[in-house]
């Protein structure tokens, strides 16, 4: 797929910010990325300080002329969710009179795509600043939980050590290895020879490095692409595309403290 560059300015970067009713805010969720999930911390934080970040709204699609105003949630989907929960009566949105679906996508997607969230080591750093400012004990809770939801995050094979007993494919592990060293095949299977073409593939640390940064760097590119056009993909291809990168936002982290 050929992209032409843009020449005019994208819908969003003319939206006006202003008050609208909660009420006239659709439940429609096209452009809902994840469960909003407890955001109970959220409004205390909301609150306590006010709403800080407005929504993005446009109208819904569908409308008629003469239909009272009503409009589609495109970003702050937990916001919003925080403050129905304070039954608060209005929503700071920046409100977009024409937003065509692909900049709708792309300002749905850049937070969750291209946002880097505070690492553990970060939180805990921010966590002793703010123990030192007066006024801000507040928020020790707040960075509390968030430290503990990112420790919570870790990928299940990255979190779970492997039972002595099981490889990380969940074969054969050192029993069966033992077994195979004296010339057993596990579970009564002979041994492949290691010419045999089905043999396993011995691979090099360095080997193993360099091919996944090359594969991760033709998937980036990819991605670069779907972002352009994300309007074209279907729904069901994108859930599964940021359900993906969900997971390689949370692995890195890890990879991320155990060093480059």
């Amino acid at each position: 797929m050929e992209l032409e560059p843009r020449t005019t300015a994208p819908a969003h970067a003319t939206g006006a910010v202003d008050f609208v009713p909660l009420a006239d805010v659709d439940a429609d969720g096209t452009f809902r990325l994840r469960d909003e999930g407890d955001v109970s911390d959220l409004a205390a934080s909301i609150g306590r300080l006010g709403q800080l970040v407005p929504i993005e709204l446009r109208p819904l699609p569908g409308l008629a002329p003469e239909d009272p105003p009503r409009w589609q949630a495109v970003a702050g989907f937990r916001r919003l969710a925080a403050l129905r929960l304070l039954a608060r009566e209005r929503v700071l949105a920046r409100v977009h009179g024409a937003l065509d679906d692909d900049d709708a996508w792309g300002i749905a997607l850049a937070q969750a795509l291209l946002a880097r969230p505070l690492e553990v080591a970060e939180l805990e750093a921010l966590r002793a600043r703010v123990a030192g400012v007066r006024g801000a004990a507040w928020a020790l809770e707040l960075v509390e939980d968030a430290i503990e939801r990112l420790r919570a995050a870790v990928p299940t094979a990255a979190a779970t050590p492997l039972s002595p007993s099981r490889s990380p494919s969940g074969g054969a592990g050192e029993e069966d290895s033992a077994r195979a060293g004296k010339g057993e095949g596990a579970a009564g299977v002979e041994p492949m020879a290691a010419g045999h073409p089905d043999a396993p593939l011995e691979v090099t640390p360095e080997e193993l490095a360099l091919d996944l940064a090359t594969r991760l760097n033709e998937l980036n590119q990819d991605l670069a692409l779907a972002f352009e056009s994300w309007g074209d993909l279907p729904a069901e291809g994108k859930r599964t595309i940021v359900e993906q990168a969900e997971y390689v936002a949370a692995l890195l982290p890890h990879l991320r403290r155990n060093g480059r």
